[in-house]
């Protein structure tokens, strides 16, 4: 099997967030680099094994996922806030 360099990796997830869900490539560079910063992509980074096509699938369906739930409970937070708020 073929593995991928890490920097061809997180190219690799950055390019499917684009053909998968239509993001622009600021917004999927910026998911990668948030994820890599929480240090989502270290694992990946010490066993090669997990650097492959259908595994960069799965973490690009899995970031932009979490990133749609974050979305969802801020704004959930945000009607709860403006809820409060009213006398």
């Amino acid at each position: 099997m073929n593995y991928l360099t890490y920097e061809a990796y997180l190219d690799e997830v950055t390019t499917l967030l684009t053909e998968l869900y239509d993001l622009d490539d600021d917004a999927a560079i910026k998911l990668v680099m948030d994820a890599q910063e929480a240090e989502y992509f270290s694992p990946h980074d010490d066993h090669e094994e997990m650097r492959t096509l259908e595994r960069a699938k799965e973490d690009a369906v899995a970031l932009y996922q979490a990133k749609q739930n974050r979305n969802q409970t801020q704004h959930k937070q945000q009607l709860r806030v403006k809820g409060k708020k009213r006398p």
